[in-house]
């Protein structure tokens, strides 16, 4: 399809969505046409233009871009930046974001953020396209319902853009891709392309913070709120601070911080910023199974959850009492040793204990759940001994973030193919063990192939549901105190230690 009437169709795309107004159609179509270096616009009949169609208009445009000499190659980095860089001409400069935002706030919290998410993903910054290629599925446990994703929606990069990346000279701006220097930043080939995001500003005790979605949405509305300025994350006393003015700001979103010590952290420690979101995980409906008095706080309601990992909800209506509560958590918790445990605050002066907090709004109380974490490792366990075990690792080995602790599993794009592969294999009567790819998921096999012996045409689901089975031990690998009678005794010395 020629690229003028492409134009055309991405302009009606853009007018559906309410991206571009009339007012500035003319405008905007002339920008595009600067772009493609064509001099005329297309005059003649349309056709009918549905959301899903920019997809393939987008396709469509970076093709002809490519014809043309526009982009340089053809691979998936230089089509998303130029594509980002077409839909960067049809979304509404951040200023009149903003006051939009802003003037749906005043009516409702929820109508504003449903305008930003839907913005977001009209602007393409969320490729909704990709994100509907994750698998997802549910899997049932005695701990609740586990959230069970494999992420296909993260492109590969092609061989050309990963030897063009090395070559490039270290940039150090946007200093990472949580900086508000990212809104409009055009890209490169080791950055990616950010002409179509937009950042609303937020006030989090009295400092400037943005607020955006993730380009890869891992649950609903999945928000990430970010200090304007480069600092590293920390987890103290003005983190519960923040996370409970962020939740009385949009009490309809949860929001939580990742831990601030590497291992049991998240992928960016670099720059302070929580996730949140429209979304109750398996975590958050767990129920508390064991209740404590903490003497000076009998007003808050304390308890243990029922949760693989090591979970302390409190739950008030003073956030305030919550925070101060939190803050002598966190103090003992961070002092804290119990060799029978085998958890020890420190060694050789290097810190272990820290805290992944999660704070929520239900109903006219607050909470605030305090899941304790630990990074030490051993030569047994490199990784760290409260981290997925090597025996897990044929299915997940990376960091337990936040999301993961609160039931959310994102594994790996390559189970995909493994799990196809492993489930032809097994109906072909193949010997996995002398698969080279396959052989890692022998042992795994060997524990649940009775059910695939017995239900031979619902292979499928049994592999999903043992994939979850899986995940549940990740969790209890990564819980500090384990679901033992020793470890919930432990559990329990180290609530009595708080004073």
């Amino acid at each position: 399809m020629q690229t003028d009437l492409l134009i055309e169709r991405l302009l009606k795309y853009a007018t559906k969505t309410g991206l571009v107004c009339e007012d500035d159609l003319i405008y905007t179509r002339n920008r595009l046409l600067e772009l493609f270096k064509l001099d005329e616009a297309y005059e003649g009949e349309v056709g009918n233009v549905e959301t899903e169609d920019l997809h393939d208009i987008l396709e469509a445009l970076c093709d002809n871009a490519f014809e043309a000499g526009l982009i340089t190659d053809n691979g998936i980095v230089s089509r998303d930046l130029f594509d980002t860089k077409v839909m960067g001409c049809l979304v509404p400069a951040p200023s009149v974001v903003i006051a939009k935002f802003k003037e749906l706030y005043k009516e409702d919290p929820v109508k504003a953020t449903d305008y930003f998410y839907k913005l977001s993903c009209d602007s393409d910054y969320i490729r909704r396209y990709r994100i509907v290629k994750d698998r997802k599925w549910i899997t049932k446990t005695p701990y609740g319902d586990l959230d069970i994703t494999i992420n296909l929606s993260k492109p590969e990069k092609d061989p050309k853009a990963i030897a063009a990346a090395k070559l490039m000279k270290q940039a150090g701006y946007p200093k990472c891709l949580l900086c508000m220097e990212n809104e409009g930043y055009a890209g490169r080939m080791n950055h990616p392309a950010r002409q179509n995001h937009r950042i609303i500003p937020v006030t989090i005790q009295d400092s400037r913070w943005g607020f955006q979605y993730s380009p890869y949405v891992y649950y609903n509305e999945h928000c990430i709120v970010f200090n304007s300025k480069h600092i590293p994350m920390k987890i103290e006393h003005g983190t519960f601070c923040k996370l409970f003015d962020f939740v009385k700001q949009f009490p309809h979103y949860f929001v939580g911080s990742n831990a601030d010590l590497p291992i049991v952290g998240g992928s960016i420690l670099s720059h302070d910023h929580f996730q949140g979101g429209h979304y109750e995980f398996a975590m958050a409906k767990a129920p508390v199974e064991k209740e404590y008095v903490i003497k000076g706080f009998e007003d808050i309601k304390v308890g243990r959850v029922n949760w693989p990992m090591s979970v302390l909800r409190l739950s008030g209506p003073d956030t305030d009492r919550l925070i101060e509560l939190a803050d002598v958590i966190l103090a003992a918790w961070r002092g804290y040793s119990d060799e029978k445990c085998f958890i020890f605050a420190e060694t050789d002066g290097e810190p272990h204990n820290t805290i992944t907090p999660i704070a929520r709004k239900r109903g006219d109380l607050y909470e605030l759940d305090l899941v304790l974490r630990n990074n030490i490792t051993t030569d047994e366990h490199p990784l760290g001994v409260f981290h997925p075990h090597a025996k897990l690792h044929h299915i997940k080995k990376e960091n337990i973030g936040l999301i993961e602790v609160m039931g959310l599993a994102v594994l790996p794009a390559r189970l995909d193919k493994e799990m196809a592969d492993l489930e032809a294999a097994v109906l072909a009567g193949k010997d996995i063990r002398s698969d080279e790819e396959l052989s890692k998921h022998a042992d795994w096999l060997d524990t649940f192939r009775s059910r695939i012996d017995a239900d031979p045409s619902n292979i499928g689901e049994i592999i999903k549901d043992e994939i979850g089975k899986v995940f549940m031990e990740v969790l209890t690998d990564a819980g500090v105190y384990k679901r033992d009678e020793a470890g919930m005794a432990g559990f329990d010395r180290f609530v009595d230690s708080i004073v």
